[in-house]
C-alpha cells in the first residue's frame, strides 16, 4: 500500500465517513450483544465464531472511525486494524454455517443422506476456512509494509484467499443442495415436527452463504483492479458489498435462530455418545 516516493502516503484515498463507520459499529455491537443472549439462553456454543466475527466487524468499523478527519496523516495502526478485522470475520461466519449444516443434518436425524458425514462436515471446511485466514492474514500483513512492492505481494496473497475461499464456499453449498434434494425425495418424521419447516433454515443456510459470496466476489475484484481501482478509490462499495451483507447475514440469524433443531441435535448427539464410547 505504501509509496516509495511520497512519504505522505494516504492509506485512503478518501477521509472515512465516521457516519457510516459509526452506524455500521452500532448495528453489529447490537446484533452481536443479541446473539450472545441466545448463545447463552439457548447452548447453541457452535455459534461463538459468529460472535467473534460480530465483534471484529464491530472492531473493524470503530477503527475506520478513529481515521476519519486525519487528512494528509493518516496512522498506520487504526488502518491495519481494519483491514485485518473486516478481513477476517467472513471466515468466522463462513465457520458458523459449516457447523449450522451439521447440527441440521443431526437435528434431522438423516445424516445418511450428508456427502460428507456430520462427524467430518465442519471439520473440513472449518479446517479450510482456517487456510483461507491465515493466506488472508499473512497477506493483510504485508500490505502494511513501507514499501510498495511487498504490498502489492500481500495483495495478491489475499487475493489469493479470498480465490480459495470462494471454491471452498462454493463446494459447501453444493453439499447442502445435495442433502437438501435427497430430503425432498426421502423427508421422515423428523423434518415435520419442527416449526418452522426444516426448508426455511434451508433457505436461511443458502441466503446467509449468499452474502458472504457476493461479499467475496467483490473484494476479489477490488484486488484485481489494484490500490488505484475503481472499487477501493470509492467507500460507498466497501459499506454496500461488505458491512450490509455481513451485518444481513449476522441479521438473519438473530432473526431466524435455530432453536428447534440445536435442541433436536444436542439431543441426537446425546444418544450416540454410549455407542461411541462402546
Amino acid at each position: 500500500m505504501a509509496d516509495d516516493k511520497h512519504p505522505e502516503f494516504k492509506y485512503y484515498e478518501y477521509d472515512p465517513s465516521i457516519a457510516a463507520a459509526c452506524t455500521f459499529a452500532v448495528i453489529f455491537g447490537l446484533l452481536t450483544t443479541w446473539h450472545m443472549l441466545l448463545i447463552v439462553k439457548h447452548k447453541t456454543w457452535y455459534f461463538i465464531p459468529l460472535i467473534v466475527g460480530g465483534l471484529f466487524e464491530f472492531g473493524g468499523y470503530v477503527s475506520r472511525a478513529v481515521s476519519h478527519g486525519q487528512g494528509l496523516h493518516q496512522t498506520l495502526v487504526p488502518y491495519v486494524v481494519q483491514t485485518l478485522l473486516l478481513l477476517v470475520a467472513p471466515p468466522l461466519f463462513a465457520a458458523t454455517t459449516y457447523m449450522f449444516l451439521g447440527h441440521l443434518i443431526v437435528g434431522l436425524d438423516r445424516e445418511a443422506h450428508s456427502l460428507i458425514k456430520k462427524r467430518w462436515l465442519a471439520k473440513t471446511f472449518v479446517t479450510s476456512d482456517i487456510i483461507c485466514f491465515i493466506i488472508q492474514l499473512g497477506g493483510a500483513g504485508l500490505m502494511a509494509s513501507s514499501t510498495s512492492s511487498t504490498a502489492a505481494t500481500g495483495s495478491h496473497i489475499i487475493l489469493a484467499g479470498l480465490l480459495l475461499q470462494i471454491v471452498i464456499f462454493g463446494l459447501f453449498v453444493a453439499v447442502a443442495w445435495m442433502f437438501q434434494r435427497k430430503m425432498i425425495g426421502a423427508p421422515n418424521s423428523s423434518s415435520d415436527r419442527s416449526t418452522p419447516h426444516w426448508t426455511v433454515y434451508m433457505r436461511v443456510l443458502y441466503a446467509t452463504s449468499a452474502f458472504i459470496l457476493a461479499r467475496n466476489i467483490v473484494r476479489v475484484a477490488e484486488f484485481i483492479l489494484g490500490f488505484h481501482g475503481y472499487i477501493l478509490l470509492h467507500e460507498v462499495f466497501l459499506y454496500v458489498f461488505d458491512a450490509v451483507p455481513m451485518a444481513a447475514f449476522v441479521a438473519t440469524y438473530a432473526v431466524l435462530y435455530p432453536t428447534a433443531f440445536s435442541t433436536y441435535a444436542r439431543a441426537a448427539e446425546m444418544k450416540e455418545m454410549p455407542s461411541r464410547r462402546a
